[in-house]
């Protein structure tokens, strides 16, 4: 069975970011399946904002949408604010699924997996509009595991053994997708 490409993208500017430590521990987790797998941290990347025009000169845009384009999935890491994803989410899904003028976006047929850091549990539900348009758009397949915590999850540093499990069953769940389309027969590209 041949390795599988499963970059996960840390989306928090936020020095002591809870996502960013999410991102590395899945990171680890799928290295340890034997995949191989890196963090994306766009805190270092400045990609730059989505304008939909200067973006795409920029070295940053090129490398990401890279990353992007030529992975098996994508593990999407971030934050949960005034119960919506990051705004930094936002942008890089805008920047690299942007199409026209000769560009093609880096997200089609991915499997995509959210792995979401939240003040409250409250917002668990903050992230359906996202699942939605990257299923809509770009026929991603969205892991239905999201991995969603809240301050109330950590002991410590350290994930309740619960809350560890599903980040556990989630990653499992993402790599087992992500293997079992690497066959597929289709490929999709911009359309209604």
């Amino acid at each position: 069975m041949s390795s599988l490409n499963l970059p996960v993208f840390s989306c928090s500017l936020d020095p002591a970011s809870v996502s960013r430590r999410l991102a590395e521990q899945v990171a680890d987790a799928i290295a340890s399946q034997g995949h191989r797998s890196t963090v994306v941290d766009l805190a270092d990347v400045s990609l730059p904002p989505f304008d939909n025009d200067g973006v795409f000169d920029s070295d940053e845009f090129h490398a990401v949408h890279r990353v992007i384009d030529e992975a098996d999935g994508v593990v999407l890491a971030f934050p949960i604010y005034n119960w919506a994803p990051s705004s930094t989410v936002k942008s890089l899904i805008e920047s690299t699924g942007a199409t026209g003028a000769g560009r093609r976006a880096a997200w089609f047929d991915k499997v995509v997996t959210f792995v979401c850091a939240a003040g409250l549990p409250h917002s668990t539900m903050a992230t359906g509009p996202l699942a939605q348009s990257l299923m809509l758009d770009f026929k991603c397949i969205v892991n239905p595991y999201t991995a969603y915590f809240s301050e109330r999850d950590w002991d410590g540093d350290q994930l309740r053994p619960d809350r560890a499990d599903r980040l556990d069953k989630t990653v499992s769940v993402h790599v087992e997708l992500a293997r079992l389309l690497q066959g597929r027969t289709y490929s999709s590209d911009w359309e209604v």
